[in-house]
């Protein structure tokens, strides 16, 4: 379902660095990677699917952008201690920053992923405001990229992950998301 964000299947991506698939020691990077990692959560995910899907259609966002963001940010849950992250920083299977926003809801629950869908909304919004000449996908992979390190720190289309966790959060997350898109999300 493409959304009224712009079309994720359209954004380009080189996926993930090496430092980021390192995580799961592959030894491939970019795209591939990015896709393998995505398959390691798809197991996990499935058990979010319905609520990802429901939340994707009632905020007009894609839902495989919101798979992506849980995989990227916490492996589908797998990576959280009683649903916290990020040095107990980051709530739940989307990370919401507790020193930005008071989370809501339960860990995995509806709640917190219409919560952390909205905050993603409010940054590609933002994005559009900064950079009005960008196309839907521009913004849409720019408001991923602030998702992770803020608006501030996208500066121009090219070099937008400078600065995020691996310094790829947003070519990570699109290629997750344009497998994700090709699972049913």
């Amino acid at each position: 379902m493409a959304s009224i964000y712009g079309d994720i299947m359209k954004v380009d991506t080189t996926g993930a660095s090496e430092k980021t698939a390192k995580q799961d020691k592959l030894t491939i990077k970019g795209v591939e990677a990015s896709k393998k990692m995505a398959e390691t959560d798809l197991a996990r995910m499935e058990k979010y699917k319905s609520i990802i899907i429901k939340v994707g259609k009632a905020k007009q966002m894609d839902p495989a952008v919101i798979a992506a963001i849980i995989s990227r940010e916490s492996r589908a849950g797998a990576v959280l201690k009683d649903g916290w992250g990020d040095h107990g920083n980051g709530f739940g299977l989307m990370q919401v920053d507790k020193r930005h926003h008071t989370p809501t809801g339960q860990w995995d629950s509806e709640q917190h992923i219409i919560q952390a869908t909205d905050i993603l909304i409010g940054f590609i919004k933002e994005i559009k405001a900064k950079f009005p000449k960008w196309t839907q996908e521009q913004c849409l992979k720019g408001g991923i990229s602030a998702y992770n390190a803020g608006v501030k720190n996208v500066q121009t289309y090219e070099r937008m992950d400078i600065g995020t966790t691996g310094d790829d959060y947003a070519n990570d997350v699109v290629a997750r998301a344009q497998w994700f898109n090709s699972k049913g999300y």
